[in-house]
């Protein structure tokens, strides 16, 4: 059993990576539909705001 115990630690490490990485991809992912929401929201707002007033 001297095998098993030589490759815990480095898929312990493994998951551990993995389970960061994830972290970081997802929160990426969020902060990039925020962004786009709060863009298209400021898009909205100047559109709205250089419509002529007869419309």
């Amino acid at each position: 059993m001297p095998f098993v115990e030589a490759f815990v630690p480095s898929i312990a490490l493994g998951l551990l990576f993995w389970y960061v990485m994830k972290g970081l991809t997802n929160a990426d992912r969020k902060e990039r539909q925020a962004e786009a929401e709060a863009d298209a929201l400021i898009q909205n707002r100047t559109d709205s705001d250089t419509r002529p007033a007869s419309e």
